[in-house]
């Protein structure tokens, strides 16, 4: 049975993906780029848990030959931490992430009996409260703050701090250590509520400054709430106007990365919404308003809206529009010259998350913003494109597949000597934190943003309004 013939008496979402890159599908060399760059490949050399390999079993369901509710092809789905990498690296320009969020959405649309083991009912529980819960903010809310308590608690410092919950249970251990690594930084605590001085920073008045909304997020907001403050001081500092926007809502990214576009379409139509009146204030003679992001997952979802929603009549021009004003941080940063502020003195090496370097391809940008920060050495690192293994929820759904990445990643880290490790998404955050404790580094892992925040404080930038 041909393609074409599958997709006229049924068509899914991956026949419609795959009918969409057929051509470079087809045009496939199969000149093996992607398998070197391929984590899950690397890990275990099976064909099927590679690009080409798991992309050969989404066209046996298209052509008949496989169903699509196959233990084989949702196993090899599910294997995959869609870190884009093969998009890089694939000379046909197969947009690999848009059939693999494709194939998740049909077999999760034709899913089987339901959980039969412990992992399955583990990805059951996720992807329940990505639904129930992540959409809603007030439910969001109160579930981060009890998050917060429970990471906060002396309890949790006790459970880390002597080693008991690892002999107990060493997925609540890691699960625990991810939590905990969203404490505020050291240096951090006391100056949540600092502000940028007027007097110690010479900015241009309010009226020629470029208008920038930051996408504060779910997990970013709830967990790392000092990010995002960091985010908006280091912009006002270099001549932009944070304007606060309360009716976003959490981009989807991970509802799409889980197959759930339905959400992740819900999501991102309230979003346009909410961003539409900001996005429609462009003074004549200033930069055009952008939406800044400091997740990098979120990022490449939004930057993606446009695909999204591309079918939806009321939303396709919009969600276009939208996407084309969404910039990474670093991105809005390295466009001008960045505002030098106080010396760090710090050995720093950078962890480029998957989603910044491979889905939205700002790749110099972070680098950029590390080099303008006076006294900091840069130790490049080895692999520092390679997936850490967080991939959202994947290292909750795929312990022992994202356990054996990260241990290369951090023996990695070590090997640069350096002090802190910077990385620019919150789920590397917490991977990478978490990794630090278990594999015995030492370094600190920060949040681009907040390194850059801490050297303007050092210059005298700040004040506190209290």
């Amino acid at each position: 049975m041909s393609l074409e013939r599958t997709v006229e008496v049924t068509t899914t979402s991956l026949q419609t993906a795959l009918a969409g890159e057929m051509e470079k599908i087809t045009g496939c060399i199969h000149c093996g780029l992607c398998l070197p760059v391929c984590p899950t490949y690397n890990q275990g050399g099976n064909e099927n848990d590679s690009p080409r390999g798991r992309i050969y079993l989404m066209r046996a369901v298209a052509e008949g030959r496989l169903e699509i509710d196959s233990p084989s092809l949702s196993r090899h789905i599910d294997l995959c931490l869609g870190c884009r990498a093969c998009e890089t690296a694939c000379p046909a320009g197969v947009r690999y992430g848009h059939l693999l969020e494709a194939a998740r959405e049909s077999i999760s649309e034709h899913g089987g009996s339901g959980p039969s083991t412990p992992a399955d009912l583990q990805k059951s529980m996720l992807g329940l409260a990505l639904r129930l819960v992540f959409p809603h903010p007030r439910r969001l809310a109160g579930s981060l703050a009890i998050f917060r308590l429970l990471r906060d608690s002396f309890l949790t410092r006790l459970a880390l701090g002597t080693g008991l919950l690892r002999r107990v249970s060493a997925s609540a251990d890691f699960a625990l250590s991810l939590l905990a690594s969203t404490a505020p930084l050291p240096w951090r605590r006391g100056q949540s509520r600092v502000e940028v001085d007027p007097q110690r920073v010479e900015l241009p008045p309010a009226a020629e400054r470029h208008q920038v909304a930051v996408f504060t997020g779910c997990v970013m907001e709830g967990l790392f709430t000092d990010t995002n403050r960091a985010t908006s001081r280091v912009l006002t500092v270099n001549g932009c106007q944070p304007v606060d926007i309360p009716t976003q809502v959490c981009c989807g990214a991970l509802h799409a990365h889980s197959g759930d576009l339905t959400t992740a379409r819900q999501l991102a139509r309230r979003n346009i919404d909410a961003f539409e009146q900001f996005l429609a204030s462009s003074p004549a003679g200033r930069p055009s308003p952008t939406i800044v992001i400091n997740a990098a997952g979120c990022g490449a979802l939004l930057k993606e809206y446009g695909e999204l929603l591309e079918d939806d009549p009321a939303y396709a021009e919009r969600a276009v529009k939208f996407s084309n004003s969404v910039l990474d941080v670093t991105e809005v940063l390295a466009r001008g010259e960045i505002r030098r502020g106080g010396e760090l003195d710090e050995r720093v090496t950078f962890d480029a998350p998957c989603h910044l370097f491979h889905a939205q391809r700002v790749q110099s940008a972070p680098q950029k913003v590390l080099a303008s920060i006076p006294g900091v050495e840069y130790r490049p690192l080895d692999g520092m494109q390679d997936c850490c293994g967080g991939a959202g929820i994947y290292n909750l759904s795929e312990p022992e597949m994202s356990g054996a990445i990260l241990s290369e990643k951090i023996e990695r880290v070590k090997a640069t000597g350096a002090r802190i490790l910077a990385t620019a998404n919150p789920g590397c955050q917490m991977q990478l934190s978490a990794g630090v404790r278990l594999y015995g580094a030492d370094c600190q892992v920060v949040h681009l943003v907040d390194l850059l925040d801490e050297s303007y404080r050092r210059a005298g930038f700040y004040t506190d309004p209290d």
